[in-house]
């Protein structure tokens, strides 16, 4: 890691959090106009172009035939994810696709239980239990009708976790690079079959407004990498919160959808608790480093 720069690490999240946003906004404004399928793929189809100065580090990586398995099956979870999220945009509303897609962290937490045997503390399990009731609070299940988009965005959040994991388990066998390069072709090639099957004609300004989409999507996780490497988790895991803020005024001064404040609570209470793990994390972290004198590390 880089030298410890936090006051950097925000401003990387707050750029990865406008950059995100966008992409929402992007998707939202294109709407059902193209099946969304077919916005998944041609957005990352167009972003293959972000990924010429990754091929010779791809050539060179020479994976193994373990290696390209678990990354074509991180690229499956994640073409799910993918096509739900964007399906997901055209049903509900842009705050309530980013509030729920906080419990993406939640489910990493307890895949990585479950998948790679890490230790759930009574803490982190409050922290989870408290995520599960802010979810309850945005979709309110029984108080107001759910709609196939509310089901696709929580789906969207378990694909989207178990990418997650799947890169995790890779991070120690293939560079970052690799990964990312990895998983744009994975699912662009994955994404091709759905696309084909409800296919409509683009207009120019269609694929011009999908380009952007992938333009913001590459600019967010360079930020964001940027984020991770100059600053602690810690730190830049309580700016992501304001992509809620600016979700919210979004859609309603140009989107004019209605402010929802048990979404915003919601959202809120999910936040607190990821923050809460991330926060956790970087202790425990910093405690294998240094441990104090006759004390273990505790979760």
């Amino acid at each position: 890691m880089e030298n410890q720069r936090p006051l950097h690490g925000v401003a990387w999240m707050l750029v990865t959090g406008l950059c995100f946003v966008g992409v929402t906004a992007v998707v939202k404004h294109v709407g059902t106009g193209v099946p969304a399928a077919q916005a998944a793929f041609l957005r990352y189809a167009l972003g293959l172009v972000f990924l010429v100065p990754m091929i010779r580090p791809l050539v060179r990586a020479r994976l193994s035939r373990r290696a390209i398995g678990l990354f074509t099956l991180r690229g499956a979870v994640h073409t799910v994810g993918v096509i739900l999220w964007f399906y997901a945009m055209t049903r509900i509303t842009i705050a309530e696709v980013t509030a729920m897609n906080y419990m993406a962290p939640i489910y990493v937490t307890l895949g990585a239980a479950f998948f790679l045997g890490e230790r759930l503390a009574a803490r982190r399990l409050l922290a989870i239990a408290a995520a599960l009731v802010g979810a309850l609070v945005i979709l309110r299940p029984g108080v107001r009708e759910l709609n196939a988009g509310h089901l696709a965005m929580i789906a969207t959040a378990f694909s989207f976790a178990g990418s997650y994991l799947f890169a995790k388990r890779m991070a120690t066998e293939a560079s970052a690079t690799v990964i990312v390069a990895m998983l744009s072709l994975t699912v662009t090639v994955g994404l091709a079959p759905f696309a084909l099957v409800v296919w409509v004609s683009p207009t120019l300004e269609q694929l011009a407004w999908l380009f952007l989409v992938a333009a913001f999507a590459t600019a967010g996780h360079y930020s964001m990498s940027r984020a991770f490497a100059v600053a602690p988790v810690s730190v830049t895991q309580p700016v992501t919160f304001l992509q809620l803020v600016w979700s919210v005024t979004l859609g309603a001064l140009v989107f004019g959808e209605p402010v929802d404040g048990w979404v915003v609570l919601g959202g809120v209470v999910i936040m607190a608790a990821v923050g809460f793990i991330a926060w956790r994390e970087a202790v425990i972290k910093r405690r294998q480093v240094t441990p104090a004198m006759g004390e273990a590390a505790r979760v």
